[in-house]
């Protein structure tokens, strides 16, 4: 009996989902999009499928990240969203592979996460579908989320970003606010 404790308790301490880890030590989830990392083309193909670039700095050993990849992202409703309206390309907080950002520089991942002021991971970037000449991406984001959230809160920003609840001036506190009043009515 005391065997068969130790063996469920060991099994309810695993994550409910192992995302695979790439060869840099970053979750990989199957919605990841592998680019050349030349943001104005990744946003063409984006707006070709009709859904939204979301940028996504993670780095190896990232607990927060390991949190949303495990318990967040893998949430159906959550999934879903990313999958049905979101073109998501990651980048490493130390990598070195070349990122092209919309005004044209061109510099590597950890190069790019300094000059846009990028210091926790995950952070994710959402674009508009149109970025005007010469900004950069933090410039142009409709959007940043700096670490990691529970899934009210991230799916409220994949909701209030596919949306564009920002267009209007809808304070994102409160729509996630109103978001939890209706998850609590159901």
């Amino acid at each position: 009996m005391r065997r068969l404790f130790l063996i469920a308790a060991a099994t309810l301490a695993l994550p409910a989902f192992a995302v695979e880890l790439g060869d840099d030590g970053l979750h990989k989830p199957t919605w990841l999009r592998e680019t050349f990392k030349d943001l104005r083309e990744d946003l063409v193909e984006a707006n070709a499928e009709g859904k939204r670039l979301l940028l996504s700095y993670e780095q190896r050993g990232c607990i927060y990240c390991t949190e949303m990849h495990e318990k967040i992202f893998t949430d159906p409703a959550i999934d879903k969203l990313i999958r049905d309206h979101y073109f998501v390309v990651q980048l490493n907080l130390f990598g070195d592979v070349e990122v092209t950002d919309f005004d044209g520089t061109t510099l590597s991942e950890k190069e790019m996460a300094m000059r846009w002021g990028v210091m926790f991971t995950p952070t994710l970037i959402f674009l508009p579908e149109d970025v005007g000449e010469g900004v950069s991406a933090p410039d142009a984001a409709v959007a940043m989320m700096p670490g990691a959230f529970g899934k009210v809160t991230t799916e409220a920003l994949l909701i209030w970003v596919r949306d564009h609840g920002y267009e209007g001036g809808e304070n994102f506190q409160k729509f996630v606010a109103e978001q939890s009043i209706k998850e609590t009515d159901q």
